[in-house]
Formats: structure tokens, sequence, C-alpha cells
């Protein structure tokens, strides 16, 4: 199973937020680029990256940060990138930028045909964000709450070429709480796209937990504020899942 290790920009620097609330947000690292040198020196193989300011802004707005973090990584490990990308236009500068796959989330809600044109285009490198409050998917940097649930979103996707669903529980955020296992692994086994836990992972065990569900269709998990705060040893937890 893989682990994330993920990046959160804020205003250029590596934070975390509790439950999606930018006014609640830690910052770590004010050195993105030295943070994913951390990440892939301890062994990691993929990095997970959000540009906060532009989910909010609904367009790139920490390109300076992702650059040096593309930097720092080089070929040493993947990424994924999520947070303002709306556009085929902005689709296209992050792939041909390096970004190994980017995350759509509130255009997926959106407008669910853009998400397919955009897997026809760069095939095997598009990921879908699905974040959910009470089961119900929200967009717009969490701000807004749809009609829609995370599954209902999901099954649009099928047999479309998304390389996986990014599933986040946003009441377990940040939270330290562990990640909400049940309704993930019921979301994986109703799809046949392969998710990644977002959310609440706090611990060496809640990671275990979830590597118990891979056969349903779990393909890694996503860890940001248990690593910064020590709660998880990165390079213990890679070697663990492998």
């Amino acid at each position: 199973m893989n682990l994330y290790p993920a990046i959160d920009l804020k205003d250029g620097a590596c934070v975390r937020l509790l439950r999606g609330d930018m006014d609640k947000a830690t910052v770590f690292n004010n050195d993105p680029g030295a943070q994913a040198g951390e990440f892939v020196a301890a062994g990691c193989h993929w990095v997970h990256i959000v540009d906060l300011n532009g989910a909010f802004a609904g367009e790139p707005v920490n390109g300076g940060a992702v650059d040096s973090i593309l930097s720092a990584v080089g070929d040493k490990a993947k990424t994924q990138l999520g947070g303002g990308i709306r556009t085929m236009k902005t689709v296209d500068y992050w792939l041909n930028k390096g970004i190994t796959r980017v995350i759509l989330g509130t255009v997926a809600l959106r407008n669910p045909d853009f998400v397919k044109q955009a897997c026809a285009k760069w095939p095997g490198r598009i990921a879908v964000g699905i974040d959910a409050r009470d089961g119900y998917v929200a967009v717009e940097g969490w701000a807004e709450t749809s009609e829609v649930t995370a599954l209902e979103l999901a099954q649009k996707f099928e047999d479309c070429g998304v390389t996986a669903i990014i599933f986040t529980d946003i009441d377990r955020d940040g939270a330290m709480g562990g990640p909400n296992i049940e309704s993930t692994v019921a979301l994986a086994s109703a799809i046949s796209t392969p998710v990644i836990v977002s959310g609440g992972v706090s611990s060496l065990d809640d990671l275990i937990d979830v590597a118990k569900h891979t056969d349903a269709g779990i393909d890694g998990a996503i860890s940001g504020r248990a690593l910064y705060d020590g709660r998880i040893d990165l390079a213990e937890a890679i070697k663990a899942l492998s």
C-alpha cells in the first residue's frame, strides 16, 4: 500500500488545517522544497500536494512553492497536485511541468464531462478528489456542501480512466481521530477505481488498519499532521507497509 505524505500549501508555507478551516492553520515548515526533500530522503514514493489558496481562488496560487517541491523531488518520487485546477490550460500546465498526476475536485462536481476530457487527453494522469462532510460532497475549498453523495459522484467516473479517487472525510481531517475506514471501504467496494484514504490518519496503527483493506480497492493513505508532529515516522511506516 502506498503512503502519501502531504504538503498543504497556504501563503507559500507547509501547513495543516483543522477540518478544512483556513483560519485554523498550523505552519510546520516555511520551505516546501526542503520539506519535500525530507520526505524523499525518508523513502517515500509519492508526495501529495494541495494548493489551499488555489482551492478557494479557483486557480493556482502557490506556483512558486510547487516549483520548489518539484525541484527537490526530481525523479526520486512521484507527485500529485490538487487545488484550483479547473481548466484544461491548468491541467496541461502542471502535467507539462512534471507533476505526475493532477487532482480534480470542485470541477469534478461542477463539470464531470471535463474530467472525462482530461482523462482522454492525459491517460493515467488524472485523479479525482472527493471531499465529504456527513457523506455529501463539499467543494470550493470545503466552503460549500452539495446535495450529491460521495458515491454518486465517484460512480460518474467509472471506466473513463480516472487513476484514483482521493476520499477525504472532512470531519476527520487534521483532527487526529483516526481515518473513516468504514466509509472509505464502502466507497472503494462500490466502484472499480482505486481509492486513497485521506483525513484523520494519526498513527502507524491507523495505516496498518487501512492496509488490511487493499483487497477492497484501497490504494493507499495520505498523512500530514501526524508526520509533522512525529506521531508517525515516515521511514518506519514505509518499511512497515511494504
